[in-house]
């Protein structure tokens, strides 16, 4: 009798960041700030990739691709972010709720299956560097991203689907500054195991990502070992460097966040948490790629050069 009462939510308010009411104009400031760096950043690094020759290689084709899901990621949440903030409650219908958590489900699933291809691809360069283009042609880098792109898809498409199948009634506060899986769960009065076993099921594929880089890396380690040069061996390895930053930033966030026990999760960890992957790390990823990475400077100086010079003319 309870449930035949109850109101079928048809749009939600994401609450955000309206318990800290005196810091809204600051947090606006310091959000905004990080999304115009990390367009700036991100997109910038896919222009200069594909504008510098220099950077035509299998690495920096598969780096271009990270940049554009980093840009679309933090497109999809940080916008929601700015408009929580100057309004302190937002409503957002249900199906932008589940528009949003989709593209964010794609950008996320994505990058974790991008990221092990790139591990991949370090393992190619550094095991047999002389047939390194040969192995990472055009026809494989583009058939490694396109099985990157289309497991992220498929993934958001079935997990978008068990996520909002579930019935929302009477609450549609989500205490949270976007649509995500977690605060979303909360608000279910419907049963949510199956739910629940079918995400599982597919963070199962998180895990083999985790544990492909692994295996990456250890034969990357191998390699390295037969290095007989102590520096040929810190020079050959300082090219993983980057790409482990990037790793350890991604995986070490979404493990935090998504397998912490129930009794050691609060609000206020889970949004700081998710801040940090979904609007910090995409900030710092071009970062980590460009400044020690004397390719990029190198030809970030060139563009800049050549477009300084086009301006005297």
């Amino acid at each position: 009798m309870a449930k035949s009462n109850l109101t079928t939510v048809t749009e939600f308010i994401l609450v955000g960041f309206t318990d800290h009411p005196g810091l809204e104009v600051l947090l606006f400031l310091v959000f905004l700030s990080f999304y115009l760096v990390t367009l700036l950043g991100n997109v910038g690094m896919v222009i200069l990739i594909r504008l510098e020759v220099q950077l035509h290689t299998p690495m920096y084709f598969f780096l271009s691709h990270l940049s554009l899901l980093d840009a679309c990621c933090t497109s999809v949440v940080t916008p929601q972010i700015l408009a929580t903030l100057t309004t302190d409650k937002t409503v957002i219908s249900f199906g932008q709720c589940a528009a949003q958590f989709f593209f964010f489900t794609i950008c996320a699933g994505t990058e974790c299956f991008l990221l092990a291809v790139m591990a991949y691809d370090r393992y190619v360069a550094i095991s047999n560097p002389l047939l390194y283009t040969v192995a990472m042609n055009p026809r494989v880098r583009w058939s490694l991203v396109a099985v990157a792109y289309v497991c992220g898809v498929s993934g958001a498409i079935l997990r978008t689907a068990c996520t909002f199948t579930l019935s929302f009634c009477d609450d549609n506060h989500i205490d949270f500054f976007f649509c995500d899986f977690p605060p979303l769960l909360k608000l279910a009065c419907s049963d949510t195991t199956n739910t629940e076993i079918v995400i599982a099921f597919f963070g199962n594929f998180f895990s083999a990502n985790a544990v492909a880089i692994l295996i990456s890396y250890l034969l990357i380690i191998k390699a390295i070992l037969r290095v007989k040069s102590s520096g040929g061996r810190a020079k050959t390895f300082s090219t993983c460097a980057s790409h482990l930053t990037a790793v350890a930033l991604f995986f070490g966030t979404l493990i935090f966040m998504y397998l912490r026990s129930g009794s050691r999760k609060s609000p206020e960890e889970d949004k700081a948490v998710s801040v940090f992957y979904t609007v910090v790390i995409p900030m710092l990823n071009p970062l980590i790629y460009s400044l020690r990475n004397k390719d990029v400077k190198a030809a970030f100086r060139k563009v800049t050069g050549q477009f300084r010079a086009s301006q005297r003319t």
